[in-house]
């Protein structure tokens, strides 16, 4: 699957816009996506690094319209905790040579709340 077929839409509520201060993005994606996929594709399309996602399954609700009755369907939502202070992260390789991680990440999404 393509990011953008896993990653539907953010959703934006007074509780996920609470989220943001701690790094915490919430969205709407694909029933059958798993954790992984789910963290690949939010590093792919906004280049941020991923520390952890947590996925739930939101049941229908059930609806009336006069004596018709209905149930919307089931979806699956994911809050996505991203890594709000990206630092270079150094290791030891062969050798004892120092090696540094030059890959650069966002500390936020910014496309999230239209900016």
């Amino acid at each position: 699957m393509l990011p953008e077929d896993i990653i539907i839409k953010p959703i934006v509520t007074e509780k996920s816009s609470d989220g943001i201060q701690a790094g915490k993005y919430t969205f709407k994606v694909a029933k059958n996506a798993t954790k992984i996929q789910i963290a690949d594709s939010v590093e792919a399309l906004f280049g941020v690094k991923v520390l952890s996602v947590n996925t739930m399954i939101v049941k229908g609700k059930e609806k009336r319209v006069g004596a018709n009755s209905g149930k919307r369907s089931d979806w699956k939502k994911a809050i996505v905790t991203i890594d709000t202070n990206p630092t270079e992260k150094k290791y030891l390789a062969k050798g004892a040579k120092e090696v540094k991680i030059d890959k650069k990440y966002k500390d936020s999404i910014d496309e999230f709340m239209g900016a």
